[in-house]
């Protein structure tokens, strides 16, 4: 078998507001065999700075198009096509987008391997470690702590017993930051986890003061509260508190993860198939968080494609620690691009068990939602 296409499909929604809510759009990317086996794909990143990573041209050895590196080669192949990915974009690729370009051609390629074989990609990694796994919904914070009540009000009555909120308004003053968890904790209740994503907003000293403040409503952890790159201060935050601090979306391969681990010493690794390097390295990462006692988590905001790839990894390794899933069913693009759609029950997900991803995209939704 081998590879004879690759193509990057660019989904938007007609109206994308100024949030942070990546499921707004959606870089999909997807992969033809000459057995006519095709895979598919996804990136969350910067949508046509990683389409020109993928389709763009031959330049020099260093700095190639990613398209030109694997077609005509084998697609089971997936650690040998990695590292030749990685090599042929060496000049701008060690980080970032050439990582996220990477990623969704890694995952387009085991998805094929698992269609080829008839097995799921959980299962050609290894796995086998659960049945279902327990979900978190994911949710932007309320406009106001009374909105963020009532989110996690109707979140807790659809069956989750955990549930995050992040993002605007949390950073704006102390007062605001306190009553959006106070309010958060009070419309879940005190059995559920309520979890926190506080979106880059503060220095260690500030997060140190919200982290102390919010003990009070027993929070599962803090996610992402300072700069990517404060790795001293996450070393700090991590050491004066009992709350799991949780990290990991902004990174994009292993070396960067074990600054996060080894550096800022944080408790929860978050990791994102359509960032990281794909299957191939995500495990890679899993394994050193493992041997650092560390838990995983994915990170997963995007589409079912992204959630069902991270179902399959989080099953495939003896760290897992609980699934992200954006829980609300009328974001219009997630709900239309693909035929299977994802839903919880009880607060958990089950496994896939379909060969490769087990998800197919809806040519119908694709070709609605496709951007010139």
């Amino acid at each position: 078998m081998k590879i004879t296409g690759v193509e990057t499909l660019y989904l938007r929604q007609p109206q994308v507001r100024g949030l942070c809510d990546s499921g707004q759009d959606a870089l999909i990317v997807k992969v033809t065999t000459d057995a006519g086996i095709t895979g598919i794909g996804e990136v969350d990143s910067s949508p046509m700075a990683v389409k020109g990573t993928i389709e763009g041209p031959f330049s020099h050895t260093t700095a190639t198009g990613l398209r030109e590196v694997v077609i005509g080669e084998d697609p089971f192949e997936t650690e040998y096509l990695w590292h030749k990915m990685y090599r042929a974009n060496i000049y701008a690729g060690r980080r970032g987008i050439g990582i996220h370009a990477m990623s969704g051609i890694d995952m387009a390629l085991w998805d094929i391997k698992g269609k080829a074989l008839g097995l799921p990609v959980w299962k050609l990694l290894g796995g086998g470690f659960h049945k279902r796994l327990r979900c978190y919904a994911s949710s932007l914070f309320g406009s106001t702590p009374q909105a963020t009540h009532d989110l996690a009000r109707r979140f807790r009555d659809r069956g989750f017993d955990a549930v995050k909120f992040g993002w605007d308004p949390m950073g704006r003053d102390a007062k605001t930051d306190i009553a959006l968890v106070e309010q958060g904790r009070k419309g879940l209740g005190d059995e559920a986890d309520l979890l926190i994503d506080a979106g880059l907003v503060w220095d260690a000293k500030t997060a140190l003061q919200r982290v102390r403040a919010f003990q009070a409503y027993n929070i599962f952890w803090l996610e992402e509260p300072l700069r990517p790159d404060d790795y001293e201060g996450y070393r700090k935050l991590s050491q004066a508190t009992s709350i799991r601090i949780a990290a990991g979306e902004e990174e994009s391969n292993r070396l960067s993860f074990l600054d996060l681990m080894d550096r800022g010493q944080i408790d929860v690794v978050q990791i994102d198939l359509t960032r990281c390097g794909g299957f191939t390295e995500a495990m890679k990462i899993a394994s050193l968080a493992h041997d650092r006692g560390l838990v995983v988590a994915n990170h997963g905001f995007t589409t079912y494609i992204n959630v069902t790839a991270a179902l399959h990894f989080l099953n495939a390794i003896p760290n897992a620690l609980i699934v992200e899933f954006a829980a609300e069913e009328e974001t219009t693009l997630r709900e239309q691009i693909t035929q299977q759609k994802l839903r919880a029950v009880d607060g958990y997900l089950a496994i896939p068990d379909a060969p490769g991803l087990g998800i197919d995209l809806d040519d119908e939704g694709v070709a609605r939602f496709r951007a010139a």
